[in-house]
């Protein structure tokens, strides 16, 4: 399954300053980062709310990004102002370029043939690993509990453009058929992944949407708004009052919840649905929802307003 993800924003961070740089800043440990290898961040208010989450590629010559849809350029000016003595350069490069994501059992084998890449590498390459050949970045996603890969590249790029056995044609061009974007989507809420400006938002702390082994290191130096994290996981356990948790609707349940819609647990109101699909594996739908800390259980029922039953099958994350 092939669809162009463009609409994600990408920055570049050039200079010798520019992991310390985003180090200080985000959550996860990004100095420590060996070229070509990759974290998964958030960029937190010194409340502890989120303010992005972002993937950070090292680099021979600093760090790229790729953060959530519509946010580069804000986010680009948030981070040039708080540049002082360090030599680094924040660049908004989405619009130069292009990016691209591939998955299935055979992703790394279309990847490699439409790239040119050595097929071995790519399927070894670890969570946001990543590799060049020519003008090509391909990158190990886990978007979906599929094999995933997304490629970045120079935006004129086209099917034509391509080597082996080029891109999908649907691809070449902006316009996507929409039952592609859904297919992704789907896949991503089967794997639990909360999406940015979707499933988490600006009022989100990071624990409740489940990213603490994923997004934040507990070893790292400060960071904006640790003080917050830390407070929760050490005074206050681990404890936040909502979790983000995927909810597999009974086999009976055909309409999809849209996002806002309540959910209930012995008739009160515990939670709200934030995305909804049917399973590609299963046929069943699918949800991601926050629920109150007193029902977030493994198999605990919860309803919605029309009576349809769902039960709580994982933690986001």
């Amino acid at each position: 399954m092939w669809t162009d993800v463009s609409t994600r924003g990408r920055l570049a961070f050039e200079g010798p300053d520019a992991a310390s740089f985003l180090h200080a800043l985000v959550t996860n440990d990004v100095a420590g980062l060996a070229v070509g290898r990759g974290a998964y961040a958030a960029w937190l208010t010194p409340q502890g709310r989120m303010i992005a989450d972002l993937r950070l590629l090292r680099t021979g010559t600093g760090i790229l990004a790729e953060v959530p849809a519509g946010l580069a350029a804000g986010l680009q000016a948030r981070f040039d102002q708080l540049i002082f003595s360090e030599d680094v350069r924040v660049t908004d490069i989405s619009a130069s370029t292009r990016a691209v994501l591939v998955a299935g059992p055979d992703a790394a084998a279309a990847m490699a043939s439409a790239t040119g890449a050595d097929e071995t590498a790519v399927e070894a390459l670890p969570v946001l690993g990543h590799l060049t050949v020519g003008d090509f970045r391909v990158i190990r996603a886990d978007d979906t509990a599929l094999p995933t890969f997304e490629v970045w590249m120079p935006a004129e790029k086209t099917s034509g453009g391509f080597s082996g056995a080029s891109f999908p044609e649907e691809i070449a061009t902006p316009e996507k058929p929409p039952d592609v974007f859904s297919a992704v989507d789907a896949l991503r809420i089967e794997a639990a992944r909360p999406l940015f400006g979707v499933d988490m938002t600006t009022d989100t702390i990071p624990l409740e949407a489940g990213l603490l082994d994923r997004a934040i290191s507990q070893t790292k130096g400060c960071y904006v708004g640790q003080e917050v994290i830390v407070r929760i996981l050490h005074r206050g356990g681990g404890k936040v009052v909502k979790h983000l948790m995927q909810l597999t609707f009974d086999p009976a349940v055909t309409v999809v919840p849209v996002a806002g819609t309540e959910l209930f647990a012995e008739g009160k109101p515990v939670g709200v649905v934030t995305s909804a699909a049917v399973s590609p594996s299963t046929g069943r739908v699918l949800a991601l929802g926050y629920v109150h800390r007193d029902v977030a259980t493994l198999g605990q029922t919860v309803r919605l307003g029309d009576g349809a039953e769902a039960t709580l099958t994982t933690f986001a994350g």
